[in-house]
């Protein structure tokens, strides 16, 4: 079968540069859910030692929700050069950020030997992760979603979104590592630094694969096509306001449909690590190890279901998460509480499940709802604004709701909630796969909004 049209050539083969997005986004990915961890297990004693363990635990988590703050920033500053100056350079510069923000975390001192100021600059670096972090994603997808064509854009473009479980899974997996082969003492005294400071080799090598890949082929059409209008005065509209006047519903679709999605996995990946031990009292090693499991499962799922939304459509594969997880949220705690490692093993894994539903085939969808001058501010703004929303406040809120109630039902809830207004944001979209997007980068010239463009036909 042919290609679609909307396939340019380019001297980077599609899976060159899918490895290169991927390996880039597992690095950026450890980098941001290694402090989701500690946050659960080590910061509340390192960074508040005189707080009570739930309240440290909460105070550890507000660190960890106020890097999310910075990500609408970074999807505003990313976006806006990304969409002049091209993804890759832009990614570039996510990597060196958060790769040196994770590895000072590794050198800060504690609160016993500074005080205050402890906290205070660990708070700073997390705000800078959250910057890099907010334009990584829209960057990272972007970049493969506009080399492949419509065709297998599902399936492609899922693979970037497999470097957030794999980055937990290398993060879980290294703090996991360390706990079984050090004392408690040890691994509070110096131990935890060891994975903060293990990411300044890992940039190095997610910087030579990530320079090795051209730059999008569509973009390169799309800045020509921008300059041969600069040249005849013809004004641009800055990628911000453009997005605002021509891709507003779209934006508020991405919010919406990430609701469910950002919620649900810190709930089930970050919060439940904090619930399994301080509220159960499972070990340590139990929780970790039952999100490295589960992490590696849904690594695995995430490309079937990406392939499983070209066959399908983007809507029913991420209906059908949306509404299981809200289901799901229920039976999680009462899984957790029995205090075995296969019954919360089962809770996180079925949790996953549901959750690449919605994560695998959002990369495409989000795609394909932009043209291509606007693509990367308009994609990584509706991510990242929906998640100070929602993943900043998940374990903070998660954790609240159990130290107010002591019970978990209330959480249950609330997860619940935010799957409802997933499920009525993306029933609003319109379908698109098989849109071609250099038909959407034509309608938009011709001044159509992108969702007027018709999803084809194809046959997979």
């Amino acid at each position: 079968m042919a290609s679609s049209p909307d396939v340019a050539r380019t001297s980077s083969p599609l899976w060159k540069v899918v490895g290169a997005s991927l390996i880039g986004t597992t690095i950026e990915w450890y980098d941001y859910f290694l402090y989701g961890t500690a946050a659960a297990l080590v910061f509340g004693k390192v960074f508040f030692p005189n707080s009570d363990p739930l309240t440290g635990t909460l105070l550890s988590f507000l660190t960890y929700a106020i890097g999310f703050a910075a990500r609408p920033l970074g999807a505003l500053v990313f976006g806006h050069f990304g969409d002049r100056i091209g993804r890759k350079k832009l990614l570039v510069v996510s990597l060196l950020l958060m790769g040196g923000s994770t590895t000072l975390i590794g050198c800060l001192p504690t609160y016993h030997q500074v005080g205050v100021a402890a906290p205070i600059m660990l708070t700073a670096l997390r705000l800078v992760q959250g910057f890099a972090l907010g334009g990584e994603w829209g960057g990272a997808v972007l970049l493969v979603s506009e080399h492949g064509d419509a065709r297998r854009r599902g399936f492609w473009a899922s693979w970037p979104q497999g470097g957030a479980p794999a980055g937990n899974l290398l993060a879980a997996g290294v703090l996991s590592l360390l706990t079984a082969v050090q004392s408690e003492s040890t691994f509070l005294s110096w131990g935890w630094r060891v994975p903060f400071l293990l990411s300044a080799l890992l940039v190095l090598v997610g910087m030579w694969i990530r320079l090795s890949v051209d730059e999008s082929p569509l973009f390169q059409q799309a800045l020509a096509k921008a300059q041969a209008r600069k040249a005849s005065q013809q004004a641009e509209q800055p990628p911000l306001v453009a997005v605002l006047r021509h891709h507003w519903r779209e934006v508020l679709v991405a919010m919406g449909a990430r609701m469910a999605e950002n919620i649900s996995y810190y709930v089930m990946t970050t919060f439940v690590l904090a619930y399994a031990v301080t509220h159960v009292h499972l070990p340590k090693q139990t929780a970790l190890n039952a999100v490295l499991v589960a992490s590696a499962i849904q690594f695995a799922l995430i490309p079937l279901f990406g392939a499983l939304s070209d066959r399908v459509g983007r809507k029913p594969v991420y209906l059908v998460g949306a509404v299981g997880v809200g289901v799901w949220a229920f039976v999680f705690f009462t899984l957790v509480d029995a205090k075995s490692f296969g019954s919360l093993l089962l809770a996180v894994t079925i949790g996953l499940v549901f959750h690449s539903m919605m994560y695998a085939p959002q990369a495409a969808f989000f795609s394909e709802l932009f043209a291509t001058r606007m693509r990367y501010s308009g994609a990584s703004i509706g991510a990242q604004f929906a998640s100070v929303a929602a993943g900043a406040p998940a374990p903070l809120i998660a954790t609240a709701l159990l130290k107010d109630y002591g019970s978990s039902t209330p959480i249950s809830v609330y997860v619940a909630i935010a799957a409802v207004i997933t499920v009525l944001a993306v029933l609003c979209a319109k379908e698109t796969r098989g849109r071609d997007l250099a038909e959407v980068d034509a309608g938009q010239e011709a001044g159509a909004s992108p969702a007027a463009v018709p999803a084809k036909t194809l046959t997979v």
